[in-house]
C-alpha cells in the first residue's frame, strides 16, 4: 500500500510538488490542507476529539474534520469526502477563507500548512469513523472560545488559531 501524498505549495497556494505525508510532517514543508467547521441551525458548532491512534494530536479536540487534499482534487471535494469518511455524512460546503501557520509538536513532526477553511450546516448526528475521532459534540461558540482561553492544551493548535483569528467572523457566518 502507498503512503498518502500531499500537495507541497508556495506561500501564494501554487502547486510546487507532491511529497509523502510523513514526511512533509517531518520536514515541515508547507502543503495544502483543509478545516472543516460545521454548524447547525441553532448556529453551535460540531467538534470532533481526535482519536486516540491519530499520528500526532491524538486525544485534542478540534474543528469538525480535517485532513489533506489529493492531487488533482479540489478543496469542496476533498472536504466532502473525508467529511463523510471521518464523521458520516455528507453536506454542501462553502469557502470560507484560509491561512497559514506552523505548528511543532513533541513527537518532532511538523505541522506547516496552507489551510482552507471550510464551513457547511447540518442538524443531525454524525456517524463517527472510530479509527478517526473518538467522540463527537455540540457547541456554543461563546462557551467554546471561554473553554480555549482556560484549557488550551485539550485543542488542536490550528483550530486554536481559527477561533483566534475568525471568531468574530464565524459567529456571523450564516447559510446564504
Amino acid at each position: 500500500m502507498c503512503e498518502e501524498k500531499v500537495i507541497l505549495v508556495d506561500k501564494t497556494d501554487n502547486k510546487i510538488g507532491l511529497m509523502n505525508k510523513m514526511e512533509a510532517h517531518q520536514k515541515g514543508l508547507l502543503h495544502r490542507a483543509f478545516s472543516i467547521i460545521i454548524f447547525n441551525d441553532k448556529h453551535e458548532m460540531l467538534l470532533q476529539k481526535r482519536a486516540s491512534t491519530k499520528y500526532h494530536t491524538p486525544n485534542l479536540w478540534s474543528n469538525t474534520c480535517c485532513s489533506h487534499q489529493r492531487d488533482g482534487e479540489n478543496n469542496i471535494s476533498a472536504g466532502r469526502r473525508r467529511l463523510k469518511e471521518e464523521m458520516g455524512f455528507d453536506v454542501d460546503l462553502y469557502k470560507f477563507d484560509s491561512f497559514i501557520y506552523k505548528a511543532f509538536f513533541s513527537n518532532g513532526l511538523i505541522e506547516h500548512e496552507y489551510d482552507h477553511i471550510l464551513i457547511g450546516l447540518y442538524n443531525n448526528n454524525p456517524k463517527i469513523n472510530l479509527s478517526e475521532v473518538d467522540e463527537w459534540k455540540w457547541v456554543n461558540m461563546d462557551w467554546l472560545c471561554n473553554d480555549i482561553q482556560i484549557y488550551p492544551e485539550k485543542y488542536t493548535k490550528w483550530f486554536i488559531i481559527i477561533i483566534d483569528k475568525y471568531f468574530e467572523s464565524l459567529k456571523k457566518w450564516k447559510l446564504q
